[in-house]
Order: structure tokens, then sequence, then C-alpha cells
């Protein structure tokens, strides 16, 4: 975007290289509830709904509807954009043998992440809304690198505010991780 876009049209742009990342972070065909919060406020309250997506690839599409107020859309032209998280040919998608449930909170916080490979930024935007939070997929080999992503950029933030999300982002998915169930 432009330096002088208007905030809202700043705001929309984001929200939707959210959702394509989101969207394309897994296999296409089916749709799910991701970890995106619907972002209106009907009624000046937030929207308590989620974001459901299904991704066609053929022709190539994303649509998009709130699980709560119906707001929804379709995204087209994001192909071999920056924000398309597709497996490339010789990569793999992150494993399910481990799985993890964390606070919104912390998946906005991991979600935000800038020092980040994109196997742990898949792992992040796979993130789907269960009734008890926000559930990560992956192998602990998956988890340990996002976990270690977390640290290296929680050392090297200067704001105290993100930093304190930082560094409780990293304990919210450590203690997740030393008490998820595994196989």
């Amino acid at each position: 975007m432009p330096d002088d876009a208007p905030g809202p049209a700043r705001r929309m742009a984001e929200h939707l290289t959210l959702i394509v990342r989101a969207a394309t972070s897994g296999d296409a065909g089916f749709e799910w509830v991701s970890g995106l919060p619907c972002r209106r406020r009907p009624g000046r309250t937030a929207c308590p709904g989620h974001l459901a997506v299904f991704r066609a690839d053929v022709p190539p599409t994303i649509d998009w509807r709130c699980t709560s107020c119906g707001d929804e859309g379709v995204i087209r032209g994001w192909e071999r954009s920056p924000y398309d998280l597709r497996t490339r040919s010789a990569e793999q998608l992150p494993g399910d043998s481990l799985r993890v449930v964390v606070a919104p909170a912390v998946a906005t916080t991991l979600r935000g992440l800038l020092l980040v490979d994109r196997a742990s930024e898949r792992l992040v935007f796979r993130a789907r809304h269960t009734d008890d939070g926000i559930e990560l997929g992956g192998d602990d080999e998956d988890l340990d690198a996002l976990i270690e992503a977390v640290a290296a950029e929680a050392g090297q933030e200067t704001d105290r505010r993100r930093r304190k999300r930082l560094d409780d982002a990293f304990a919210a998915l450590e203690d997740a991780v030393e008490h998820a169930e595994r196989p």
C-alpha cells in the first residue's frame, strides 16, 4: 500500500492478507474455521465470530465468512503474493501429531511475528478456532521452532508492551506444549 493510503484502506488490506495467509496455510478443497476473529463491530461491540475459509485452486479463489455476523467475501489474485503460504514442491506441511490450545490474545501475538520462517508461519495461520481457544497443530519440532522464534523476537524487541506480549506468548506456548497430550 502507498504510504499515503487512508487508514480504512490500510486496515482492509491487512485484514485480507491475514485471510490469504490463513487460507493458503493448509490444504485446499474444504472449509474450516480459522483462528482469525471477525473484524466487524455490529452495534459498536466486537463480533464474537471467527472466519471460516475455503480455498479453491481451480479457479484460484478464497471464500471467507464470519461464523456469527455473516460478513463474507471472495478474494482473487492472491497467487504468488508474499502472503501465499502454499507449500512449494520440496516443502511439507507441518504434521499434526501434537495439538495445543492457546488463548486468542496469544494467537494474535503469534500472527504478528516478524522473525519467523515459512513453516512456523504456516503453523500459526493453520490455527483453528475451538470452544476451548485457538488450536495449533504440529509436531514437537514444529512447535519448538515456533517457540524459538517467539523467544528470538522477544529478545530483540525494544517496545516494552510488545515484549511483554511476546514473553506471555512464549510462556503460554511452553506451558501448552508441556501439558499437551501426545499420541
